[in-house]
């Protein structure tokens, strides 16, 4: 089966017919039956700015003298220069391969880990990999995918796992097609 990525089923009623038929960018269509254990999908890269790493740091009132004191971070700091808060790694790694699907939902985030640190100034990329996926709900399954950052030439930055519920396209086929190792585990075993 071919999936397309970026065709919209169900157009929004409150726009011409001809522009609703039209493919949207980064809203994919995927169901659970079209995540494929293994694939992998990698981001453009990004350079973190030093205004933007303060706005981040403001909005989410993370003052920490690492990641908001120039003078601390240089003169006493570990790392002789200003961090980019491992929040805000965390949320654009995963922005820089977060799809739309119109059928997936956030379920949580598993072995989140700061591996190195990140600074202003530095370039990051992530990829992500579908790691398993098994019958969960009635409607829809649960699907594990594991989120690497890395920045510069390939050095990883963070890792995690993301856990996310996809609607089955055909949830009584997609449940009889599991090995009874995945089926009815609970939510430890994800």
């Amino acid at each position: 089966m071919v999936v397309e990525i970026g065709t919209h089923v169900r157009p929004p009623p409150d726009m011409p017919s001809e522009h609703g038929e039209i493919p949207v960018w980064n809203a994919e269509n995927w169901f659970y039956e079209d995540f494929g254990v293994g694939d992998k999908i990698r981001s453009l890269r990004r350079t973190i700015s030093e205004g933007e790493a303060m706005l981040f740091n403001t909005l989410v009132t993370d003052i920490h003298p690492y990641v908001a004191d120039q003078h601390f971070a240089e003169k006493e700091g570990i790392f002789g220069r200003r961090l980019v808060a491992g929040a805000q790694v965390f949320s654009y790694g995963l922005g820089l391969v977060a799809t739309n699907c119109l059928n997936a939902f956030s379920y949580g985030y598993d072995r989140l880990r700061f591996i190195k640190p990140v600074f202003i100034g530095d370039t990051i990329y992530s990829i992500r990999e579908n790691l398993e996926k098994r019958p969960k709900y009635e409607e829809m399954g649960l699907v594990k995918a594991s989120y690497s950052v890395f920045k510069d030439e390939g050095e990883q930055v963070l890792y995690c796992e993301h856990l996310m519920t996809v609607k089955y396209r055909d949830a009584e086929t997609a449940r009889k097609s599991a090995p009874e190792s995945v089926r009815d585990r609970d939510d430890a075993d994800a």
